[in-house]
């Protein structure tokens, strides 16, 4: 199933909303105001907490912890190279491959890919096309997607600012 994740152009906050190819919203994903590092909560169309992203403070290179019904499942960090951005995702057995300056990137499984993810370039805001094609795992594996955006939007911000 494909996904779009939407980024809001002018928000004191993080806001994303997922929707699906008929602009249908899925989830909403709302972030803390005035909080010590990033945290994040993605909420589905009931109202109820699905994912919980954490930024984990004072790291050399950015880190999150993901947890699911208050429990950690995945953690997601930037690793550190000279001529690329890497990505460990630790919890599941993914691997991350890619462009993702681009937002052009894959998650794969055990050498099988399990997402597809493409930015939309011709938008109004930030907005990423996300192809799921291991649906057990829709919600971790946009929580990990909004983490990857969460590390590059920091850079580009941290870049724009020099």
């Amino acid at each position: 199933m494909k996904y779009y994740i939407k980024q809001k152009v002018f928000s004191f906050r993080d806001q994303f909303s997922v929707r699906d190819d008929s602009e249908r919203m899925l989830y909403r994903v709302e972030g803390k105001v005035l909080s010590l590092g990033s945290k994040l909560h993605i909420y589905n169309t009931y109202d109820e907490e699905i994912i919980y992203i954490e930024q984990k403070l004072l790291r050399f290179l950015p880190e999150y912890d993901l947890y699911q019904n208050g429990e950690k499942v995945a953690t997601v960090k930037k690793d550190f190279n000279f001529f690329k951005n890497n990505y460990a995702i630790i919890g599941p057995d993914w691997d991350v491959e890619g462009s993702f300056m681009a937002h052009n990137y894959v998650i794969k499984q055990n050498g099988s890919v399990i997402a597809a993810i493409n930015k939309e370039w011709l938008s109004w805001g930030d907005t990423y096309a996300i192809d799921i094609l291991d649906k057990e795992q829709t919600e971790l594996l946009l929580g990990v997607v909004i983490v990857i955006d969460c590390v590059l939007s920091a850079a580009r911000k941290n870049n724009g600012a020099s």
